[in-house]
């Protein structure tokens, strides 16, 4: 990589072939290859591609060449696709994802490494903030299974993830920032999100969570004699949101998406079993629950490094996880801000 770098002006993106038979040595304890690599090519400036055999033996060449094409360009610096306008969503509203990662041993951690991803409204502006913690965990085990950040930590994290944005757009502030991250936010956590985002007009804490017991059965007009409604071939539609109470409500991002269908009227991803909704809570914030529902469902077809129709969680979620897991792997990275296409 360091060889790389003295004909920087020479490539837009290193490929890297790394084959099956290395297997053994690619991944151990407290070491992942991958994320070595990725960490690597971060602090030199240089975005990486990895490909490994399965690449060659992929039968359906035509996706292969469209998911690198994707991967490549997008690495190289170029934007594939961007979100519509939502309605109702301010045009200068931007969307932050948190996730964290526990620094050490997470038996005996103490800090908290936090990972930021920021977005702008049209889905660009895609870098992210590591941010080590300052202030120790409280050491109880509810800390260890959901780690938090102290007051001054959150104001320290969001603050500089606002002067990222700020930078991007000729230092103007945003009129709506929508924070997202999956464990429920704490008082503290909230206060320091009011104290680093006094400026803007708008705030919303949502939490964001996937791993849910509910499930749905979409039901239609039954044409049987005395039989108002039965269950319907496909499963609840895509956008689907059921309101639970004034602050949460059940959002189906993955599910029936008749509009993209090539034959009949309907079309679910992946076709197996029953796709369960995502539970969001809003903990800061004001204004109808369908707005962030709509953002949600919009953000989940934001994922650049996938050609898919949708994710199953929203970009913000999972940009930020894939962030603080190479953190956890590479614990040597420095704390800094880099654009996400470096660990693609």
């Amino acid at each position: 990589m360091r060889q790389l770098l003295t004909v920087r002006d020479a490539f837009d993106v290193a490929v890297v072939h790394l084959p099956d038979s290395w297997g053994p040595g690619l991944q151990g304890e407290g070491f992942d290859a991958h994320d070595e690599l990725k960490a690597i090519g971060a602090e030199l400036a240089i975005p990486t591609q990895v490909i490994n055999d399965r690449t060659f033996a992929f039968q359906y060449l035509a996706s292969v060449a469209w998911r690198l094409a994707i991967a490549l360009y997008v690495k190289a610096g170029g934007t594939p696709w961007r979100l519509a306008p939502l309605e109702g969503v301010p045009s200068d509203s931007a969307y932050i994802g948190l996730a964290y990662a526990l620094r050490g041993d997470p038996a005996n951690a103490k800090f908290v490494t936090c990972c930021s991803q920021v977005f702008d409204a049209d889905g660009g502006g895609m870098q992210f903030v590591a941010y080590d913690a300052r202030d120790p965990l409280d050491g109880s085990d509810d800390a260890r299974r959901n780690p938090y950040l102290s007051r001054a930590d959150m104001r320290a994290v969001l603050a500089r993830s606002l002067d990222l944005y700020r930078r991007r757009n000729g230092g103007s502030t945003p009129e709506r920032i929508v924070v997202h991250k999956t464990t429920a936010f704490r008082e503290c956590e909230l206060a320091g999100a009011s104290d680093a985002l006094a400026t803007v007009k708008e705030i919303e804490c949502v939490q964001v969570t996937s791993d849910v017991k509910w499930r749905g059965v979409w039901l239609k007009a039954s044409p049987k004699e005395g039989q108002v409604s039965e269950p319907h071939r496909y499963p609840v539609h895509r956008g689907t949101m059921i309101p639970l109470s004034g602050t949460a409500a059940l959002v189906w991002v993955a599910g029936n998406a008749p509009s993209v269908a090539q034959r009949g009227d309907s079309y679910y991803q992946g076709g197996k079993s029953i796709p369960s909704p995502l539970l969001m809570t809003r903990h800061m914030g004001r204004g109808p629950l369908e707005l962030i529902a709509t953002e949600i469902l919009a953000l989940t077809k934001m994922d650049w490094n996938n050609d898919a129709l949708y994710d199953p969680v929203p970009v913000t979620i999972r940009y930020s996880q894939r962030l603080a897991r190479t953190i956890a792997n590479v614990p040597s990275l420095p704390r800094s801000v880099y654009p996400y296409r470096m660990f693609m």
